[in-house]
């Protein structure tokens, strides 16, 4: 099987953060309706640009895509922001429950998605495995604490200024894992 063509970093980070971005900035500017129409559009065309490039679509990116179109749509048809904020507790809760049934049925799916960019021990993939679900589960939490109980502007900078930096430090810190369970060049 050929090789997967690779996005240059930085556009990949464009894609990944720049609708949440858009998300913002339309929020400040043209509140949550106009901002959830910018994302949903916003997520389209940055999976589309990854699939020009790339000629394929990763799970993840096309999983939040239909999630955001599904409960952006519902949030526009019923103008109803709840649909919006709960987009994200459904995409951590879904991302973690499918870590973990990776777990449950001995298939490394963290392992299928990075094995090209990190070569690990089986040990080393379970742990980082666990973590992560632990840390999708964690944001999960904070994404129904957060819109529960805080304002939308609130909870709208809060996902582009609280949970992209968790989640690059959270990353950040699993360097330490990463080596420790790095396979011998024997290994690869």
């Amino acid at each position: 099987m050929a090789d997967k063509k690779q996005i240059n970093p930085t556009l990949k980070l464009v894609l990944d953060i720049g609708p949440l971005v858009l998300f913002f900035a339309a929020n400040a500017k043209f509140g949550i309706y106009a901002a959830t129409g910018a994302f949903m559009a916003a997520v389209l065309i940055a999976l589309a640009v990854s699939y020009t490039m790339t000629k394929h679509i990763a799970v993840m990116p096309l999983v939040t895509a239909v999630v955001v179109l599904v409960f952006g749509g519902l949030t526009l048809v019923l103008h109803d922001e709840l649909f919006i904020k709960l987009k994200p507790t459904i995409i951590y809760t879904l991302f973690g429950a499918v870590l973990l049934g990776g777990i449950v049925f001995r298939k490394p799916l963290l392992g299928m998605v990075f094995d090209s960019v990190f070569h690990l021990t089986d040990e080393g993939w379970r742990k980082l495995t666990w973590r992560w679900i632990w840390f999708f589960f964690f944001l999960a939490v904070v994404n129904e604490v957060v819109w529960r109980t805080q304002s939308t502007d609130f909870w709208v900078n809060f996902k582009l200024f609280g949970v992209v930096p968790l989640t690059f430090a959270f990353g950040a810190l699993q360097y330490p894992l990463l080596m420790r369970y790095a396979r011998s060049e024997d290994d690869k």
